[in-house]
């Protein structure tokens, strides 16, 4: 019923810059805490960043100065946007809802993107 759409993964040079967003669809009330993990080969899952219904933000110590996470909630997106890239941001990132309530129930439930491909190669 709720389903995320992630679009703007794709392949950068370093220094490059991509940004990338993820659309929550559904009769969707609200939603805690949007945020953006990633994968890279050989690796686990890392936090790189949230936002919170606030706007509360959290980021990885990695991407400091570097990645911006952004929410517009009438439109239930999050966006990441990814400047200075380098060749260790390659990985699959993957969107989050975090507390999310449909306008149908009462109940709180978390979800997953299917994950977009980020390389960072010369």
């Amino acid at each position: 019923q709720v389903q995320l759409v992630e679009s703007g993964g794709g392949l950068v040079q370093p220094g490059g810059s991509l940004r990338l967003s993820c659309s929550a669809s559904g009769t969707i009330f609200s939603i805690d805490v949007l945020g953006w993990y990633r994968q890279a080969p050989g690796k686990r899952r890392e936090l790189v960043a949230s936002v919170t219904t606030g706007g509360s933000t959290d980021y990885a110590d990695s991407v400091k100065g570097r990645f911006t996470i952004s929410r517009d909630n009438a439109k239930n997106t999050v966006y990441l946007q990814m400047n200075s890239l380098k060749p260790e941001d390659t990985a699959v990132y993957y969107c989050n809802a975090d507390g999310v309530r449909e306008s149908s129930s009462w109940g709180k439930y978390m979800y997953w993107g299917q994950g977009t491909q980020v390389t960072v190669s010369s």
